[in-house]
């Protein structure tokens, strides 16, 4: 897999693609609705990122920056061959000559005007920086979601304090400060064992999200429309159970099946803490299937990916 996310112009993310199914989202794109795709690292990092333009008929259009406004390049391709064979290399942590074979020139843009300073009061300056800090150990969130998280944290009535351009600022600041303290783990982390739980019993028939929905209520309402035609079961956690490993309170995992017995929530109940235990993962569930499982003790370092 290659340590990229890709953002299609349709909506969808991919993260962490193939070689082979990058080179499908390239050679798909080219109709009305599905013309560029952006590649960025994994971690995002401001102003680092490869994107491709093409409509059907016309040539393929990469750009690349690095950084600064005055490294931002041009250059068109021969053909998806060329756009793919470019971006693979560039995903391999940009190695030496990953941009040869095409000529490059500048792409000339107004000058950037910087964001004026964020005035807040000590309270609320706090309680803002708070909440991202607390997104941003969840693991989950986006540049662009921490962005409108802090654009729209303090909004009361008709006061927004913060802009857009301040929000954006603020978020990239404190979302570089997480990626610097990352670089610092070492190993496979706890998230990283839960998620590979996860796709095991995804795989076994047991739908399985993590950071789904709001709340319990939102969650119950809506994962019946994750499930696949043949899911026996779910497994899945929320906003507010990330929350909590996150200040180190354990993960509590909210199960079920879709045919609404205990026999079968049960059942699913031993498949989730089974997947755990394979991964290393120690959880706490009695049996009862009218109880929750708690993953405990944990250590909540999930990664960024952007």
């Amino acid at each position: 897999m290659l340590a990229i996310t890709v953002l299609t112009e349709p909506g969808p993310r991919h993260v962490r693609p193939t070689e082979g199914e990058l080179a499908a989202l390239v050679h798909r794109i080219g109709g009305d609705g599905d013309r560029f795709l952006v590649v960025q690292t994994i971690p995002d990092l401001p102003d680092v990122f490869l994107q491709v333009w093409h409509r059907t008929g016309g040539d393929y259009t990469l750009e690349h920056r690095d950084g600064d406004p005055e490294r931002h390049f041009g250059a068109s391709a021969a053909g998806p061959g060329a756009v793919v064979a470019a971006m693979t290399a560039w995903a391999d942590g940009r190695r030496d000559g990953w941009d040869a074979g095409h000529v490059w020139e500048r792409v000339e843009f107004p000058p950037a005007q910087p964001a004026p300073p964020l005035v807040l009061d000590e309270e609320e300056r706090g309680l803002l920086e708070g909440r991202i800090r607390e997104v941003l150990a969840g693991g989950y969130t986006t540049r662009a979601g921490l962005a409108e998280l802090a654009e729209d944290y303090l909004v009361s009535g008709d006061r927004r304090p913060v802009s857009r351009a301040q929000a954006e600022a603020l978020a990239d600041r404190m979302w570089l400060e997480r990626v610097e303290e990352q670089t610092g783990w070492e190993g496979e982390t706890d998230p990283e064992r839960l998620s590979g739980a996860f796709a095991e019993l995804e795989a076994a028939g047991i739908t399985a999200r993590e950071n789904f929905t709001c709340c319990r209520s939102c969650g119950q309402a809506e994962i019946g429309a994750e499930a696949g035609p043949d899911a026996r079961g779910f497994v899945y956690f929320h906003n507010q159970c990330t929350d909590a490993a996150s200040a180190g309170h354990g993960l509590t995992l909210l199960y079920g099946g879709f045919d609404g017995t205990s026999a079968t929530t049960a059942a699913v109940g031993r498949e989730v803490v089974a997947a755990l235990a394979r991964a290393g993962l120690p959880s706490e569930w009695d049996g009862d299937p009218g109880r929750s499982i708690t993953v405990t003790p944990l250590t909540w370092r999930r990664r960024l990916v952007g």
